[in-house]
This record gives structure tokens, C-alpha cells and sequence, in this order.
């Protein structure tokens, strides 16, 4: 092992699943077929890509780091490894194989979890379902309800796509090496289509972001000095909306939202 590929998974926070009962309960979530491709995405010491392996019609894996390619490549010579950052490879390229899906299975490093997440919903139109490990607060923040005090816009912003599910919480044992956190697995199938018509999908993103950037004021504050517009305007907006601007982004539900963007536009 190099020291630059070293230095690369600690600066990730990347740590190999090395469990096999673990990596069997991740891959049932979207249940690989012979008909299905499955991108992996960070699979370090091939835990994952030992079982999709066997369950995939194809399977194509994403790793950055150059020692862990050329090793999972002797490994797994049936299988696509690629070098690649996760973080800006283009998703939206792949296409289903006739009669199959397209499904995304990953050990997301820590540090970059969230950008993969975000890349991964940008390019939800190829995708059907995806499985993905998470450190646990940012997998508790995806599917947060709202009210809940980890309710924000990366909650909003993938609920608005997919049906999510905290599927399975992971201990640190279960990792070489451990992890100082524990970590979770989101289930999330994606929607035909946003779970409400929005008129306006990049003015419904800059209201949520705006509501959520500054988390304590109110929803009528937090909108004027995100969006830059009066308070008095962004007050009669949610008026119309029939919502209570002396209330905070994290009680709004997407319907509230979506009807909030509508008279902001």
C-alpha cells in the first residue's frame, strides 16, 4: 500500500466493511438480479462487491484510490473497476439494461457523503433504487421527518425524489478500522416523478435552502435575508400560502413548501 494512497482514505474518513452478514443485509435492500446493472461506489476491500458480484447481471465499481483498482481488479477480473471520484462521475450517463434497472450500492467515505448524495438525486432519472452507508447523523438528517430537530434541506430536497427508509444501523465493529461514529443504511427507491407537482423545481430548491440557512429565525427572516426580498413581501407570500411565518423551516412539510415557493415565484 502507498503512503498517497493511504493518506487519501484517512483523508476521506474511509473505512472498509468487513463484515459479510452486513454487506448480504445491504445488497437485499435493492436485491441485485441477472438483469440489473449495480454501480458500487467506494468498494475499498471489495466486502460489497464480493456479494453483487454473484447477484449482479452487471456491476461496475467506482474507487479513487489507484492501489485498491489495481487489487480489486485481480480480485474481481469479471468485474468493472474503474478509477474515478464519485463525487463528479457522470450517473446520468448510465442506462438500464432491457427488462432491468439501473441500482447504486455504496460505503460512502464519511467526508463526502453528502456531494455523492446530491450527485447521485441530480442524476435520478437513470436511476431506480439505491442503497447507501452513511455516517448516521447524515443518514438520520436524509430521512428526518419534519419537526424532527435534524429536519433540513438535504431531508426536503431528497424526499422530494424518493421514498426513503433508515433501513439498518451499523456498529463501529463492523469496520476495519473502526470508526469512532456509528454509521447507517438508507433504503431509497426512486419516484417516477417529485411526490408533489411543483410549477418550478429550481425556485422550490433556493426556497428550501433559503428557509433552512439560517436555522434559528423565523421563517419570515430567514427568507428575507435568504432570497433577498422584503420581509413584508415574503409575509404576504406565506399568507397566501396559508402558513405561519412566526414558525421555523424544520415544522414545514414538502406540501407546505412546495405551496410557499409557488408564491414566492
Amino acid at each position: 500500500m502507498s503512503a498517497t494512497g493511504a493518506g487519501r482514505r484517512r483523508a476521506l474518513g474511509q473505512h472498509f466493511l468487513r463484515d459479510p452478514s452486513i454487506a448480504r443485509a445491504i445488497v437485499d435492500l435493492v436485491a441485485p438480479t441477472s438483469s440489473d446493472l449495480v454501480v458500487e461506489i467506494g468498494p475499498g476491500e471489495g466486502a460489497l462487491t464480493a456479494e453483487l458480484s454473484r447477484r449482479a447481471g452487471r456491476l461496475l465499481a467506482l474507487e479513487v484510490d489507484a492501489d485498491l483498482v489495481a487489487r480489486l481488479r485481480g480480485r474481481f477480473p469479471r468485474v468493472e473497476i474503474v478509477q474515478a471520484d464519485a463525487r463528479g462521475w457522470d450517473y446520468g450517463a448510465l442506462t438500464a439494461p432491457p427488462g432491468g434497472r439501473v441500482l447504486v450500492v455504496g460505503n460512502l467515505p464519511y467526508s463526502v457523503g453528502k456531494p455523492i448524495l446530491l450527485a447521485l438525486i441530480s442524476a435520478r432519472t437513470a436511476i431506480h433504487a439505491m442503497a447507501l452507508m452513511l455516517q448516521r447523523e447524515v443518514a438520520e438528517r436524509v430521512a428526518a421527518p419534519p419537526g424532527s430537530r435534524v429536519y433540513g434541506s438535504l431531508s426536503v430536497l431528497t424526499q422530494l425524489y424518493c421514498d426513503v427508509h433508515l433501513a439498518l444501523r451499523v456498529p463501529p465493529g463492523a469496520f476495519k478500522p473502526p470508526p469512532k461514529v456509528d454509521s447507517a443504511v438508507i433504503h431509497l427507491a426512486v419516484l417516477s416523478a417529485p411526490c408533489i407537482p411543483l410549477a418550478d423545481e429550481r425556485r422550490f430548491h433556493v426556497v428550501v435552502r433559503a428557509a433552512f440557512a439560517q436555522r434559528r429565525k423565523t421563517l419570515a427572516n430567514a427568507l428575507a435575508a435568504g432570497l433577498g426580498r422584503p420581509a413584508e413581501a415574503v409575509r404576504a407570500a406565506a399568507e397566501l400560502a396559508g402558513i405561519d411565518v412566526s414558525r421555523r423551516a424544520e415544522t414545514l412539510t414538502i406540501v407546505e413548501f412546495a405551496a410557499l415557493a409557488a408564491r414566492l415565484s
